[in-house]
């Protein structure tokens, strides 16, 4: 049950764009606002036409220009969960999943309602209205609804923008164990790479209508030529870790491929395996082992490319342990170390340097 998307136009925005998403994968579309991300959501679930465009899922065509064929939005199986929610203010949650299953006999209804409340995990709250209930539950509700309609791709525009940094992570958790029960194609759009990180198994990066850069999100998350899409602070490496011991000082010691780091308390068991995100801007390239410094995490590496940026900067990709981390130095650092591929070298970042939401289980 593939999707696959076409997308031309001259306006409002100029468009050209294609992708594909798999039975069970969740493609993130990433990039700044206006470069087209939500345009293609619509374009999929019917609510705007390109002058040129072609939308299939599994083989079945829900719109062709070059045919005429354009399906609306009422037949095509899609579920849309958007930053608003767009509940039903005068109904309670279970009616407003109800709400979603016109496709469903009426004696049917209720039952499934309930089997997918209890799925996003509001058993017991079925008779509230969206009123008496928090945003992240309202959200909750609103991928209930999109579920109800069995979709055959499900789209999220933005869908964690509207709650609290604490609600959108626990949202996070819930949405990735939510993912095993999904066997449609799911498109993200987000302008937040973290959240991309977290969630997606595919990126497209998105710039003025244009796919800057597509592929696997760790692949495209290390690459220095979609640095402006993405927003230079955001620029990271994940470095996959293991617990090793819970030190008396509240920090956690983990073994990566390069050796040791120490971060602030990791939840989890020894040997529980993790994903640690770390900007780029908060590593420092050294040439020797440093000493004398505050910061706990000095990893051997080696330079794999230096790309000059069209400022004063430069990102330095480096090989840890046969893991990629890159790192954001000034130009004349750059120069002054006489960085080029082969040069040995140590990434520095203090331990307080990664924010608690940058450390996550690692995906199976």
């Amino acid at each position: 049950m593939a999707l696959d998307v076409r997308a031309r136009a001259s306006a409002p925005i100029p468009l050209d764009i294609a992708f594909r998403v798999e039975p069970g994968e969740l493609l993130a579309l990433v990039g700044p606002s206006g470069s087209g991300k939500s345009t293609m959501l619509r374009t999929i679930a019917g609510l705007w036409t390109p002058t040129e465009a072609r939308v299939m899922v599994n083989g079945e065509t829900w719109l062709d220009t070059a045919t005429g064929l354009d399906r609306a939005p009422h037949r095509r199986r899609v579920g849309i969960v958007v930053q608003s929610y767009a509940l039903f203010p005068h109904m309670t949650a279970l009616a407003n999943v109800v709400s979603g299953m016109g496709h469903r006999p009426a004696r049917e209804r209720e039952e499934q309602a309930r089997r997918l409340l209890a799925l996003v995990h509001l058993d017991g709250l079925e008779e509230r209205k969206p009123a008496e209930l928090s945003g992240g539950q309202q959200q909750r509700v609103a991928v209930a609804r999109a579920l109800a309609r069995e979709p055959a791709a499900l789209l999220l525009d933005e869908p964690f923008s509207a709650v609290d940094r604490a609600t959108r992570e626990r949202l996070y958790d819930e949405i990735r164990a939510l993912r095993a029960h999904l066997a449609m194609p799911t498109v993200l759009v987000t302008h937040d790479i973290a959240e991309a990180r977290l969630l997606a198994d595919r990126m497209v990066v998105i710039e003025h209508g244009r796919v800057v850069r597509s592929g696997e999100t760790g692949t495209v998350l290390l690459d220095p030529a979609v640095m402006r899409s993405m927003g230079l602070r955001e620029v990271s490496s994940i470095l996959p870790a293991a617990i090793e011991a819970q030190e008396e000082d509240g920090l956690t010691r983990l073994a990566t491929p390069a050796g040791p780091i120490w971060l602030p308390r990791v939840e989890g068991g020894t040997g529980d395996r993790v994903s640690v995100r770390v900007l780029a801007h908060e590593v420092i390239v050294a040439l020797g082992r440093p000493e004398g410094l505050s910061a706990l995490n000095a990893l051997p590496a080696t330079v794999r490319e230096v790309t000059a940026g069209e400022g004063p900067g430069a990102v330095v990709s480096l090989d840890i342990g046969g893991c990629a981390m890159l790192a954001r130095v000034t130009r004349r650092s750059a120069r002054q170390l006489d960085l080029r591929p082969g040069t040995a070298c140590f990434a520095v970042f203090k331990a307080m340097a990664v924010a608690r939401g940058d450390i996550q289980p690692a995906k199976s």
